[in-house]
C-alpha cells in the first residue's frame, strides 16, 4: 500500500496561496466525494489552517515496489486535481507543493501534529487541528457505509499517541515563546490565584485578545478593559463571552487604582500611564505588589514607574528576552521529540509489515481452498460418471500441487532476478525446517 502527503505551507507558499488552497466545510465534501469518485484513494484526511493545507492520501492498490512510472503518474493525478478544485494555475503550484510517501509521509504527519514543523515551535493548537481533519472524514466515510481505510485509521491513532508521548516526555510546550503567552507567564511567577486578582487590559486588539484568552483560561474573573474607543472594547469582551468592565482612556486612572496586573498593548504614540498615575495607584493600593507588563512599541507605560515600591515592571525587551530563552529550551526539546517520532514511526510500519503479512497469508490461504474446491468438485463429478477414480485422484494431486506451486515458483524466480538473496535465504531455511 502507499500513504501519500500532498500539501503547502507557510514554508513554502505565501499568505496569499496558502489562502487559495484553504478548504471550508463545503469544499471539503466536495473534495471527499470527488476523490472516491476518480478512485485517487481508498481513503484521506485533509488538513486545513492558515499555515498549511495538506491531505493524506491511502491508495492500497499501488505498492512501494510496483513501477516507478505507476508513483508518478498517480502523484500527478493527485495534484492535477488539486489544482484544478483550487482553480489554479499549474506551474505557480508545482513550485509550492510537497510530495511526501510512506515512511517520509508518516513521519512529516507525526512531526505536524506534534508542533514540529509549525510556524511557532512545539504549538499546541495544531493537533487538535489533526484531530478534527480526522473525524470529519471518519465522519464521510461512516455516511457512505464503508467506514475509513483501517491502515490509514491507525496511522493517525498512532500519530495522537505520539504528541501525547511528546508533550509528557520532553519541555516542547512547557515555555512561553509568543509575547501575549510570556506576560501572562509573567504574572503566575508573581502571583498564585488569578482568581483574586483584578487585571487591567489596555487596548483592545489582537495582542489583548490573546493575553484575555490565556488569561481567563488560567481562571481570571476580574478584567477590566479600557480602549480608546468603547465600542471595540464591547466587541472584545462579546467575543469573548465573559463579563469585563469598560473603561475609557481617560478613566485609567480608575483602574489602575483596583488592578493588580496590567498589561498594556495599543498604537499611541504618546505615554498613557505615567510614573505619577502608578504613584496614586500604589497610594490607593497600599502598595500591595503590582505587575505592570508593557507589550507596546513605543512604550504605553513610562519606563520609570518600576521605580516605585511594590512595582514590577517589564517591557516588550524584557519579554523577548524571555521568548528567545524558551525557544532555545524547546529546540532541545524538539530534538527529544523527533527521536520520539523517528520511534513510534518505524513501529507503525513494522506494525504494517505484519499486517500486510497477515492480509497477503490469509488472502494466499483463501485462493488455494477456493481451487481445492473447485478441482474437487470436478473429481468427484467424474467419479459419480464413471470414471476411473485411480485416475481422477492422481490428476486431481497433479492438477493441485502445480497450482499451489505456481505463485511461489514465481515469486521465487522474481527474487532470483532482482537479487533478493535474503527473501531465497528465508525460503531456503523455511523448507529445511519443514524436512
Amino acid at each position: 500500500m502507499t500513504i501519500l502527503a500532498l500539501g503547502i505551507n507557510h514554508k513554502t507558499a505565501s499568505v496569499g496561496l496558502r489562502g487559495k488552497v484553504a478548504f471550508d466545510d463545503q469544499k471539503r465534501q466536495l473534495a471527499l466525494s470527488q476523490i472516491q469518485q476518480q478512485d485517487l484513494a481508498e481513503s484521506v484526511v485533509i488538513l486545513s489552517t492558515c499555515n498549511r493545507t495538506e491531505l493524506y492520501f491511502h491508495q492500497p492498490n499501488i505498492t512501494p515496489r510496483e513501477e516507478e512510472a505507476d508513483n508518478l503518474e498517480w502523484r500527478e493525478k493527485c495534484f492535477n486535481w488539486f489544482a484544478n478544485i483550487h482553480q489554479l494555475d499549474h506551474d505557480e503550484l508545482r513550485e509550492c507543493i510537497y510530495f511526501k510517501q510512506n515512511m517520509e509521509a508518516a513521519r512529516h504527519l507525526m512531526k505536524v501534529a506534534c508542533g514540529l514543523d509549525s510556524l511557532i515551535l512545539g504549538e499546541p493548537q495544531i493537533l487538535g487541528q489533526v484531530k478534527q481533519a480526522y473525524h470529519d472524514s471518519e465522519h464521510f466515510y461512516q455516511k457512505q457505509h464503508i467506514g475509513i481505510s483501517s491502515k490509514l485509521s491507525r496511522l493517525f491513532q498512532r500519530t495522537f499517541s505520539t504528541a501525547k508521548r511528546v508533550r509528557s516526555e520532553t519541555e516542547i510546550g512547557s515555555s512561553a515563546v509568543s509575547v501575549a503567552y510570556a506576560a501572562c507567564g509573567l504574572a503566575r511567577q508573581i502571583f498564585d490565584d488569578f482568581g483574586k486578582l483584578r487585571f487591567l487590559l489596555v487596548g483592545a486588539g489582537e495582542t489583548i485578545e490573546l493575553v484575555a484568552r490565556y488569561l481567563i483560561q488560567h481562571g481570571a474573573k476580574n478584567i477590566m478593559i479600557a480602549n480608546r474607543t468603547h465600542i471595540r472594547a464591547e466587541m472584545l469582551a462579546e467575543k469573548l463571552n465573559v463579563p469585563m468592565q469598560i473603561l475609557s482612556l481617560s478613566a485609567l486612572q480608575v483602574g489602575l487604582n483596583q488592578a493588580d496586573v496590567v498589561i498594556s498593548s495599543t498604537g499611541s504614540p504618546d505615554t498613557l500611564i505615567s510614573k505619577e498615575m502608578v504613584r496614586e495607584a500604589q497610594k490607593q493600593r497600599q502598595f500591595d505588589p503590582m505587575l505592570l507588563v508593557d507589550i507596546a512599541v513605543p512604550r504605553d507605560i513610562d519606563e520609570n514607574a518600576g521605580d516605585i515600591d511594590g512595582v514590577y515592571s517589564y517591557s516588550v525587551d524584557d519579554l523577548q528576552n524571555i521568548i528567545q530563552r524558551n525557544l532555545a529550551q524547546r529546540q532541545q526539546a524538539a530534538e527529544q521529540a523527533e527521536m520520539i517520532v523517528d520511534e513510534e514511526c518505524k513501529a507503525f510500519f513494522e506494525w504494517l509489515k505484519q499486517q500486510q503479512s497477515s492480509d497477503l497469508i490469509k488472502r494466499y490461504r483463501q485462493d488455494a481452498e477456493a481451487i481445492r474446491q473447485e478441482l474437487l468438485t470436478k473429481a468427484m463429478q467424474a467419479i459419480h460418471s464413471g470414471q476411473d477414480s485411480e485416475k481422477i485422484l492422481n490428476e486431481l494431486s497433479y492438477k493441485l500441487t502445480n497450482s499451489l506451486l505456481h505463485i511461489p515458483t514465481q515469486a521465487l524466480q522474481s527474487m532470483a532476478k532482482e537479487g533478493n538473496s535474503k527473501g531465497l535465504q528465508s525460503f531456503s531455511q523455511a523448507l529445511k525446517a519443514e524436512q
